[in-house]
């Protein structure tokens, strides 16, 4: 189902069992090309933050799961830094996430890729999920982080100029997880990880209402950057 939407129903109530990837052929290419789909975003109304992918790779794609390639940090670093074990259920992590106001998202809807590397995307033909809609009925979202260069580049280049600038949001380029962004140390991905994630409150305590995103932004249009090598 190369154009399969995301209904508003679906962006108001997403649950771990509600992921699902569907695989196609695009045919406008002139030839027979695997065309690949993301997954639902995980959130609920009270997200204040949204961290934001490019597009699954193939472990995550076969296991209907974010971050699912053993050696992506996301899970462990996520852990680390607000206090779960990344060996425990993939739903008891998500509703970790959950708690603590983090949502999770990848830019693209969809697109033609071969391999795992968002180096291989084909450009033409990406099709970015429906930010404004979603943005919508996420009011509380104030900070959105990109985990590596190129979901940034993707939300800059397909998603930005077409949102509305109905309020201010913080954006900050994180240092990616892949295993693939393995000239940077983790000491010193998690600790880009730490600052943005500071502000919120431990699992099992509720999220501080005044509490705002711990990254303040230093470039105009509201993006900050943290060095990524890839």
């Amino acid at each position: 189902m190369p154009g399969r939407g995301v209904s508003d129903r679906e962006i108001r109530n997403q649950g771990p069992r509600t992921l699902v990837v569907f695989f196609g052929l695009d045919r406008e290419r002139g030839g027979l090309t695997m065309r690949i789909h993301s997954f639902g975003p995980i959130s609920n109304p009270a997200s204040r933050l949204l961290i934001l992918g490019s597009m699954p790779g193939k472990a995550s794609l076969r296991a209907g799961q974010y971050y699912a390639h053993p050696q992506n940090a996301f899970w462990k670093m996520l852990g680390e830094l607000l206090g779960f074990d990344q060996a425990t259920p993939y739903e008891a992590r998500i509703a970790c996430l959950r708690e603590r106001g983090i949502a999770l998202w990848d830019v693209l809807r969809s697109c033609v890729r071969e391999t795992s590397l968002d180096s291989d995307i084909d450009e033409a033909s990406i099709i970015v999920n429906p930010f404004e809609q979603f943005l919508e009925v996420h009011p509380a979202i104030q900070t959105i982080c990109f985990n590596g260069a190129k979901a940034e580049a993707s939300w800059r280049r397909h998603v930005l100029p077409k949102l509305l600038p109905a309020r201010p949001i913080a954006y900050h380029r994180l240092p990616s997880t892949s295993p693939a962004n393995a000239s940077i140390r983790y000491a010193d991905k998690i600790d880009a990880w730490k600052r943005a994630l500071d502000a919120l409150p431990a699992c099992g305590r509720k999220a501080d209402p005044r509490s705002g995103a711990a990254c303040a932004a230093s470039e105009p249009g509201g993006f900050t950057h943290q060095e990524e090598r890839t």
